[in-house]
């Protein structure tokens, strides 16, 4: 395949992910109306780790007992632990403010790079995690919240440090392993934990009105393809152009997030906007070659 034509698939790929994953805070929102942060997140992880295991089943006996280990890990940062912080932040926070807090991966999937891998990078990216995390700060003043409100918002932005986390895993020791393989296997190691909790938060003795139906559809299509898909797509888009150009994803996906908070009555401020520009403005040095 030629240059050109795979740069094409690759933004291609990158618009399929950003359309996926920037609905995906409204959908929580929707489940949330129901249901708790708790049950909304295992439903979730339920939903994608069933999809997946039968080919969990076929590719497990093809990998090394080291990389389960490895790809357990990634399902944990990539997965697992956003899925709940993301759910409970956003009993607090709006979906669109949730969205703007994502972009911060990039920042910390370089600071992670230098600070964990001890990799090199050039002075300018320095200042892009700078600025970048400074419009962090623009925009949790522009979010106008209550001491509580923040810490919520903290619950994002830890999320945001398992993505970075997990990128660096994926590409470090994972790079040579199939995208399918490492999804499937990880949402199967999730799958037991997931239906755990969703029966001691009392899930399965709720009255099933059309309300509580609604909030479980939200919830299962947010793990088929918020999940799911998104995550195998992700994978793709990371071993195809690289850990920096996949997780640059975030760029977008605050504006479909946007547009689903502004659709569902929520409100951005001014601030807001400036705090996610400036924040963008450091992704984009940062990335820059």
């Amino acid at each position: 395949m030629n240059k050109g034509k795979r740069k094409i698939i690759n933004w291609l790929i990158f618009l399929l992910l950003t359309i996926i994953w920037g609905s995906s805070f409204i959908l929580m929102k929707e489940g949330l109306k129901a249901l708790s942060p708790y049950q909304v997140a295992a439903i979730r992880i339920i939903s994608a780790g069933i999809l997946l295991l039968p080919v969990a089943i076929l590719k497990s006996k093809k990998i090394l007992s080291r990389q389960h280990f490895l790809i357990f890990i990634t399902g944990l940062m990539g997965t697992f632990i956003p899925a709940f912080l993301f759910c409970i932040a956003e009993t607090r926070i709006s979906s669109a403010f949730a969205g703007f807090l994502n972009t911060l991966t990039p920042l910390f999937t370089i600071g992670i790079s230098i600070l964990v891998y001890r990799n090199q990078y050039p002075s300018g990216k320095l200042l892009g995690l700078l600025i970048g995390f400074a419009g962090m700060v623009i925009l949790f003043f522009g979010q106008g919240s209550s001491a509580g409100d923040y810490a919520y918002a903290f619950l994002v932005v830890l999320s945001t440090v398992c993505y970075g986390l997990n990128v660096n895993i994926v590409n470090q020791y994972l790079k040579n392993t199939d995208s399918l393989t490492i999804v499937a296997l990880a949402f199967s190691y999730l799958l037991f934990p997931a239906i755990l909790i969703l029966y001691f938060t009392g899930y399965f003795s709720l009255n099933f009105n059309s309300e509580l139906i609604k909030a479980t559809a939200a919830s299962s299509v947010l793990g088929l393809f918020g999940t799911a898909m998104a995550s195998y797509v992700f994978y793709v888009l990371l071993k195809r152009a690289g850990p920096l150009f996949a997780s640059m994803v975030t760029y977008c996906i605050p504006f479909v997030a946007l547009g689903w908070g502004l659709l569902a009555g929520e409100t951005v401020s001014l601030l807001m906007m400036t705090g996610l520009i400036t924040i963008l403005i450091g992704v984009y040095i940062t990335n820059r070659n």
